[in-house]
């Protein structure tokens, strides 16, 4: 994953997916967000200027995401700009090193940043992450294996988590 810090105007487009029409935020230098259909208010908050159109950035997102939703892509390469606490991001950071078609759980991801009791502010983080299916949120699962929250909605979750492990099935061929 390459992080990159972005600066002056957003650019904003809206694109088709499996999973619903999502909003891809962006500067000339790295993505901002990658936001759901349906999108809580207030869940991610920008504070620059973002208008409607396209860059090289948000052309490489849209390529990146419609190779993952086709199978052709387990990694993704765009620059991200992840903006939030230094706890938010170490979360999102840890999350982007869950292997594609794989799960973790909460716990076992604060145990990964070091703090082993936070299981519940590392929910709490990743129920705020800015750049869903880039940084892979929806791979954290409850300690039972059971579905929890997550922004895109269960359906969206269970959707991406079979896609993944559809398409280690079919490399494993």
């Amino acid at each position: 994953m390459n992080y990159a810090t972005t600066t002056g105007t957003l650019a904003r487009i809206e694109h088709d997916s499996p999973v619903g029409e999502l909003t891809i935020i962006a500067s000339a230098e790295a993505v901002r967000a990658v936001l759901w259909p349906n999108e809580r208010p207030g869940r991610v908050t920008i504070k620059e200027r973002v208008d409607a159109g396209s860059n090289a950035i948000i052309d490489q997102a849209r390529r990146e995401l419609d190779e993952y939703f086709t199978g052709a892509r387990t990694r993704f390469e765009v620059p991200v700009d992840i903006v939030g606490t230094d706890f938010q991001r170490s979360v999102w950071r840890a999350l982007t090193t869950i292997t594609y078609g794989t799960t973790r759980s909460y716990g076992s991801l604060a145990d990964t940043i070091g703090k082993p009791q936070a299981a519940r502010a590392v929910g709490a983080a990743t129920g705020l992450n800015p750049i869903s299916i880039i940084v892979p949120c929806h791979r954290l699962i409850g300690t039972n294996g059971s579905m929890t929250g997550f922004a895109g909605g269960l359906d969206a979750k269970r959707w991406l988590l079979q896609h993944e492990q559809n398409t280690v099935a079919s490399l494993k061929i």
